[in-house]
């Protein structure tokens, strides 16, 4: 299956919806983010840079043992609330969508296990958290990424649910390695026509009945940082879009916003310039 073309991919561009004007405050997107973690305390922040720009509200929870990032982000995210584990849920519920992931660390097979079988740990306990907070809500609009998403149980997915996988994250998670962009479909198919973007030199985005194939970015991409960027722009779009679109979209402005980059610094510049860039983007091609 070839790349979609330019014209294929900016036909979604036209039906992106955004912030009404007359909105009152709150009511332009509430994004939820759950992620971080000690050993990487920083992932998480690029997806809140982005994020507090095109939403109204974000609200950011990481790991009860994490005091000194959470104080760290109290200091540095002035643009949002961060919230104790013990509050998780009441901001679930008012969130339009969670995204959660960025930064968590993948468990051990011994770890998994314990999970599966004990009380959920709140403290770092990235399969209990993700299974748990996922299975009680299983019509909430999700972005599942990194940690969260490599310990996912691929029973719980729902037609309202975006997974942001790398091609070893979809081999580990789904068995299949290279997958085409047939294979993907049929995954989504599987399992409740989720949303699936496999990243990539060319991103497939794909659900049940539609595909496209997104081409761009550079060796610059390749740093760490760059796919909490992107899941933290897929889900500030799906705040006031569909899923599929706000994929195709968030991918899209991405590489392009990568492109940019490229074309000043070569691939010698970072996660926090391209989340400066993909918001720059986002609304010279939506405006």
């Amino acid at each position: 299956m070839k790349s979609s073309s330019v014209a294929d991919i900016l036909k979604y561009h036209n039906d992106v919806r955004f912030p009404s004007s007359d909105a009152h405050k709150g009511e332009n997107g509430k994004l939820f983010i759950v992620g971080g973690s000690a050993l990487f305390h920083s992932a998480s922040a690029w997806s809140l840079q982005v994020a507090s720009r095109i939403v109204d509200m974000v609200f950011y929870s990481s790991v009860p043992s994490n005091n000194h990032l959470l104080l760290e982000a109290k200091r540095f995210f002035w643009d949002g609330i961060v919230v104790p584990r013990d509050e998780i849920l009441n901001y679930i519920d008012e969130a339009d969508v969670v995204l959660i992931g960025p930064g968590m660390e993948r468990q051990d097979g011994a770890r998994t296990q314990q999970s599966k079988s004990e009380q959920i740990d709140w403290d770092g306990d990235t399969y209990g958290i993700t299974n748990a907070l996922v299975r009680a809500y299983p019509q909430k609009k999700w972005v599942i990424d990194a940690g969260a998403l490599q310990m996912i149980d691929p029973s719980l997915l729902t037609n309202t649910m975006i997974l942001t996988p790398h091609t070893r994250e979809f081999e580990r998670v789904f068995g299949i390695a290279n997958p085409t962009a047939e294979d993907i479909q049929a995954v989504s198919h599987a399992h409740n026509n989720c949303t699936i973007v496999v990243k990539g030199a060319v991103d497939v985005i794909a659900q049940e009945h539609v595909v496209e194939q997104v081409e761009g970015g550079n060796a610059g991409m390749t740093k760490g940082g760059t796919g909490d960027v992107l899941a933290g722009l897929i889900a500030s779009v799906y705040c006031f879009n569909t899923a599929f679109l706000s994929s195709v979209v968030g991918s899209w402005v991405n590489k392009r916003a990568g492109d940019r980059l490229f074309a000043q610094f070569g691939p010698f510049y970072n996660a926090t310039q391209l989340a400066d860039e993909v918001t720059r983007v986002l609304w010279e091609t939506v405006r």
